[in-house]
């Protein structure tokens, strides 16, 4: 691999790699970012490479695993280029039918490709599909096209172009101005001017600085970064070292999580790839620009996300938040200026600086501009990964790119943010989605989680389970976050369990004023939000769990009950064959009960009995019906004779 000393050079290899490439030569682009990999992408891409061989097609088509393109419901995606033809949940057994019938004889595989649920019209591209016509996808709309273990792929599609601009055409200042004229504000959750930061670091007067991407994304359902990181690492690269010259920087790490094995190895591989271009290390481009990164395997504690305690877990000692008396971009790790912006942050520097910060601020609202990308997932019809311009309404996300709620429930809250975000009412759905707007409405912008929630949903007991999350993700270092957000889990636990007293409204409404106001770190601090949030816009259902002893939602388990209706039931023994604690008395041509002592209330009559009966019924806060006497059970029978 030749050295590239000046952006001649650069210009001269991205030229070569093109020339080596027919754009009218058939290639096969499959996912294999981690969603796909779990639903069979391995076996997809060598089932592909075994028959284009058998078929004698190796010198004419092309293979490649790429990153992730984000219709993760629809995984194996498969792309086949220079048509753009997108086949859909892709099996290896699908293969001999797509090299034959579409590489071949350029035929259309009907099966694999997208039908539009509404009009039964299929889609024969990427973007006529709704879900990706919908987006403005100009961060991640790269990944399908290249191979993330192949710094050749990112260069054929202008890849450190935007670097070679930086450092040869540009003075650091003018990079700075560019990203705060930009108004790129960070991804990672606080939604900080990155230009501001950046300019802070610089003008500290400590020679040494540091520049570290954040990639310990921890927020359940989010997995923007990890997409990003695995599907195209040299993009973060590029960003992270245009950073590093603005801010003065010669010294990068990336805060990875161990749990992210493939994101690790293909950033491990993009590093040394870059260094042996010259794109890393020693007088980049010529330029006299040094820089050299590092990636840190993170052990996967939640609360590392949080600037300081990833900084403190970087020096290698145990990952706790401290006192920001002076920003960390002052100082920092070990004492001095870092900047720290997370994997998202870092991929819209280069954009910023190829196109021009006028290009970029087109994107979004006054406050909030360029694209975010999302992780829809939940009770939605698509779930997956999505870009949007900034100000586009959670209406638009839900239902014209994420198709709605699944089988006709209807929609109830959207939890933004992660943890310390909240969720959202029907009646906000039209609010536009910005850094500013959410957190008027009592939610945040996080890193960029989004969880849907349909009418099943217990929003009581969702306050619940991210107190539970984020009690275990306490470091335990300050008393309002340790202790507090621990009493504010028993005492939601409590509800959900019908324990719930009066008084447990103001007094869970008090511990979150003291863990909001006196916590450390941000984690603390926010982590009332999920409770102060749904009680914002569903106090109604916090006092029929305390007041009445009921779920609204028939979800808490200890509030429910499932009692078998005699007029509907139908003998078939379905439930009778299918309960784990064989707590249903039954038999052929008996109307079946349940004996409540042995019911564990896990659902599953509920779920197995036949619609067409729908004899299970759920119920709360009203009691059970006594059983049927033994000698009438045979009921059935006489029912079935009429």
């Amino acid at each position: 691999m030749a050295r590239i000393n000046s952006p001649d050079d650069l210009e001269r290899i991205r030229q070569e790699i093109r020339s080596r490439r027919d754009p009218n030569e058939p290639c096969v682009s499959i996912c294999v970012g981690a969603g796909c990999l779990a639903s069979g992408a391995g076996e997809v891409l060598s089932a592909f490479e075994a028959e284009i061989e058998k078929q004698g097609l190796k010198a004419e088509v092309d293979t490649k695993g790429t990153g992730c393109p984000g219709f993760c419901e629809r995984g194996p995606v498969v792309v086949i280029y220079p048509e753009e033809i997108c086949y859909l949940q892709v099996k290896p057994e699908d293969v001999p039918e797509i090299v034959s019938q579409t590489l071949e004889e350029k035929k259309l595989v009907d099966r694999l490709l997208y039908v539009d649920p509404s009009t039964g019209e299929k889609a024969t591209h990427e973007y006529d599909i709704p879900f990706y016509k919908n987006q403005e996808r100009i961060i991640i709309g790269s990944n399908i096209k290249i191979d993330p273990k192949s710094i050749d792929d990112y260069l054929a599609i202008g890849g450190y172009s935007a670097l070679a601009k930086a450092l040869l055409q540009m003075t650091s200042d003018q990079v700075l101005e560019e990203v705060k004229k930009s108004n790129l504000r960070g991804r990672g959750g606080g939604g900080f001017p990155a230009g501001r930061k950046w300019e802070g670091s610089r003008n500290a007067p400590e020679p040494i600085k540091y520049v570290i991407v954040n990639a310990d994304e921890g927020d359940p359902g989010a997995f923007m970064d990890r997409a990003l990181l695995e599907g195209n690492p040299h993009s973060i690269l590029e960003g992270l070292t245009i950073g590093a010259y603005a801010v003065g920087s010669h010294e990068g790490y990336i805060y990875v999580r161990q749990e992210y094995p493939l994101a690790v190895e293909n950033v491990t591989i993009a590093i040394k790839q870059a260094e042996e271009y010259g794109l890393l290390g020693k007088d980049i481009l010529g330029s006299g620009f040094d820089f050299v990164v590092k990636v840190h395997k993170g052990a996967g504690a939640f609360v590392c996300g949080e600037s300081t305690a990833l900084m403190t877990a970087l020096e290698g000692r145990a990952g706790e938040p401290r006192p920001k008396y002076i920003r960390s971009n002052v100082v920092g790790l070990w004492g001095r200026p870092s900047v720290l912006n997370n994997v998202e942050t870092w991929a819209n520097v280069p954009l910023i600086i190829n196109n021009g910060a006028d290009w970029f601020t087109q994107f979004g609202t006054d406050g909030s501009k360029g694209t975010k990308i999302f992780s829809l997932v939940g009770k939605i019809n698509n779930t997956g990964l999505v870009e949007v311009p900034m100000g586009g309404t959670l209406r638009h996300i839900i239902y014209q790119i994420g198709g709605g709620i699944p089988g006709g429930k209807k929609f109830k809250a959207v939890q933004t943010g992660g943890p310390s975000g909240g969720c959202l009412p029907e009646e906000l759905l039209d609010l536009p989605v910005g850094f500013d707007e959410l957190t008027k409405a009592g939610s945040m912008m996080g890193s960029g989680g989004m969880i849907v929630m349909d009418e099943d949903t217990c929003m009581v007991d969702v306050a619940r389970y991210f107190l539970n999350f984020l009690t275990d993700e306490s470091c335990g270092k300050c008393v309002p976050c340790r202790e507090g957000i621990r009493q504010m889990l028993k005492t939601l636990t409590n509800i959900t369990q019908g324990k719930g007293r009066e008084g447990d409204i103001e007094l869970l409404e008090q511990l979150a004023e003291v863990a909001g106001e006196a916590s450390l770190c941000a984690l603390g601090k926010s982590a009332p939000n999920p409770f102060l949030s749904t009680l914002k816009y569903f106090r109604d259902e916090y006092e029929a769990h305390i007041k009445e002893k009921r779920c609204p939602a028939l979800s808490c388990k200890e509030l429910i009950a499932f009692h078998i209706d005699p007029e509907k039931c139908r003998a078939c023994t379905i439930c009778d064959r299918k309960c784990p604690s064989d707590a249903i008395k039954g038999g052929k041509s008996l109307i079946h009960i349940i004996d409540q002592e042995k019911c564990t209330k896990c659902g599953t009559c509920f779920e197995v009995c036949p619609p067409r009966y729908d004899a299970v019924r759920k119920i709360s806060g009203e009691p059970v019906p006594p059983p049927i006497p033994e000698e009438a059970r045979t009921i059935v029978r006489k029912r079935k004779q009429k």
